[in-house]
């Protein structure tokens, strides 16, 4: 059975939101990576020249109205669809039977690894229940991981370092460490050298080479796979990339994906961590997180107007004079302010990047340049438990490159066949798809060219030949009650293949510069999304977080506000590279390769 987005779901989610009572006091954290809790700042009254519409209720959006309030200014936030982005949960239409709740669909699974700190400071914030560390305390730690194979062949750890603090602090400690970490029997001894070689290089590099090399070199490229066998092509080149950062090997940024690899490394080890390397939220998104959030940003003062949708931008006098709002209906109104916090996707944002708005800032013009791309889930609803692991299951050898975990497990008080739909549902599993361009194994097309339907077979059928190779019945048909796909996921009869509502940023190769960053040329006009020139880097929550809290402080300093700067972090730099970095930085400015770059 499957189920779609309707408007009825929307206006019910909205009307849901409306209704959330406010909760406690909220409670805050510092800098530090275990911050102590303090109070909530005392909101002062409004002032003139302190108006500002929010134009997104995404994680940049929400993240930037929360920073703003806390510190005096009247917000109003316009949001088309729903608060929370792509992080929202999605009740399932008419899933709900005897009292029970809707089933809870989503955008894809939640995962919280240990180096994001934004998205940490600002749950710790928001108070739930009795919880000491507010939303904070809903986080649960996924302890394992695993790579199932197909054809027999063993199961993998899926990027699992055994923290060693001894042998981790050293150049030569680490290399060890990751030869450990990826060795396989399927992957030629020689190839896996030179791969962790490969990585000894980015490690290695100065932040000049970085930028001004790795920027733009592509992953796949960087590593030479295509001198490589098969399996060095799909578990190295193709595995990590798509699995953990959802990104096209030939054409994502070197930078990037060593980035993130290297936050992973660090992160595994536990080093320059808020809390344990792998978490989950302990219900679904909006009851764990999202409701609560909107809750204490109604009781500070912030208005959401939700099925706003922004059209343009009206700039005049060398600033934005108004924004162009127009509600389900097409009914437009003007949207005044003294600021404006454009918090939008980039693929919307560069929509309203008029010629006028674009004679004040030309480098907006950019963006055009940045490439969007799909990452989306499905979630099966099953009859019979499914137990596996306590963790994310990566299916290596899925064309369509397939990560998952099952989720009552850690959904802490919580029972599926007693809260969540008809009563003869006892899990989700729930799947998140990478790769939409690549045929698959039933019908021979990509996840763009299937049907809802076929999409729910074909991803059903990738992961059974994964689960089911060694003559046991893991994952059978019997089992899966009903699917939700994703309803940003849509079908179009004309052109027989499927719309995406709301797809992934990724950096590909030489897009950094083409970033902007969260302050405009034009005064008045701030920028957060996952698109925003950011340290994590990547789309993802605590990207649009950190995104929102710069546009708050870029905010502040043109306000000339006495209030105090939104605290900022800086994913974990380790200090025994530091003298290969300040090496690399000579060879970097006299033009010459790094000293590990052999070829």
């Amino acid at each position: 059975m499957s189920a779609q987005s309707t408007r009825r779901e929307l206006l019910q989610d909205a009307a849901a939101l409306a209704a959330t009572a406010g909760l406690g006091a909220a409670l805050a954290g510092d800098a530090a990576a275990s911050p102590k809790a303090r109070r909530r700042p005392r909101v002062p009254a409004s002032r003139r020249g302190r108006r500002v519409a929010v134009l997104g209720g995404g994680m940049a959006g929400l993240a930037a109205a929360h920073e703003l309030r806390e510190r005096g200014f009247e917000v109003d936030v316009y949001e088309r669809r729903a608060l929370g982005g792509k992080a929202r949960s999605i009740l399932v239409p008419w899933s709900a039977r005897g009292g029970r709740r809707a089933l809870p669909g989503e955008h894809g699974f939640r995962f919280f690894p240990g180096f994001y700190h934004h998205v940490p400071d600002t749950m710790r914030r928001i108070p739930f229940g009795r919880n000491p560390n507010g939303v904070w305390d809903n986080l649960v730690d996924a302890t394992e991981t695993k790579a199932p194979r197909t054809g027999g062949r063993a199961d993998g750890t899926a990027f699992a370092l055994a923290p060693d603090p001894n042998e981790a602090r050293t150049p030569d400690g680490m290399r060890r460490l990751l030869l450990e970490a990826f060795r396989s029997d399927t992957l030629p001894p020689h190839e896996l050298a030179y791969f962790v070689e490969r990585v000894m290089v980015f490690l290695a590099s100065c932040d000049e080479r970085r930028f001004g090399q790795w920027e733009h070199v592509s992953w796949w490229d960087f590593i030479r796979a295509e001198r490589m066998s098969a399996e060095y092509q799909k578990v190295l080149a193709r595995g990590l990339t798509r699995a953990v950062v959802a990104a096209k090997e030939k054409v994502a940024s070197t930078r990037t994906i060593g980035n993130m690899g290297e936050a992973f490394v660090y992160n595994i080890q536990n080093r320059g961590n808020d809390g344990s390397p792998d978490r989950v939220l302990n219900a679904p998104t909006n009851e764990a997180w999202i409701d609560p959030w909107v809750a204490l940003l109604r009781r500070l003062g912030v208005r959401f107007h939700l099925g706003q949708s922004v059209d343009a931008l009206r700039v005049q006098r060398g600033r934005v004079d108004y924004a162009r709002v127009s509600d389900r209906r097409g009914r437009r109104r003007a949207v005044e302010a003294d600021w404006f916090v454009c918090a939008v996707p980039a693929e919307r944002a560069r929509k309203l990047w008029s010629r006028r708005v674009l004679a004040l800032d030309p480098s907006l013009e950019l963006m055009d340049e940045l490439f969007v791309d799909w990452m989306n889930g499905i979630q099966y609803y099953l009859r019979k438990p499914l137990h596996i692991i306590r963790g994310h299951l990566t299916f290596v050898d899925a064309p369509w490159a397939l990560t998952a975990l099952t989720q009552e497990q850690f959904w802490a008080g919580r029972k599926f066949a007693r809260d969540y739909g008809d009563g003869t549902v006892v899990d989700c599993f729930s799947v998140d798809v990478s790769d939409w361009d690549t045929p698959g194994i039933v019908y021979g097309k990509p996840a763009k060219r299937c049907t809802a339907p076929e999409v729910a077979r074909e991803v059903l059928e990738q992961i059974k030949l994964h689960l089911n190779d060694n003559g046991s019945d893991v994952l059978t048909d019997d089992m899966v009650h009903s699917w939700f796909l994703d309803p940003a996921i849509a079908w179009s009869e004309k052109g027989r293949r499927n719309t995406n509502e709301e797809p992934l940023l990724v950096n590909t190769v030489g897009t950094w510069e083409k970033r902007p960053r969260a302050r405009t040329e034009i005064p008045n006009l701030f920028l957060a999304g996952d698109y925003v020139q950011t340290n994590v880097d990547l789309a993802t929550m605590e990207g649009a977080n950190e995104s929102g809290r710069a546009a708050v402080n870029a905010l502040l300093d043109a306000a000339g506000s006495q209030a105090e700067p939104v605290p900022m972090y800086k994913l974990y730099v380790p200090p025994e590279f530091e003298a290969e970095k300040r090496a690399d930085a000579e060879l970097y400015r006299r033009g010459q390769p790094h000293a590990l770059d052999v070829g």
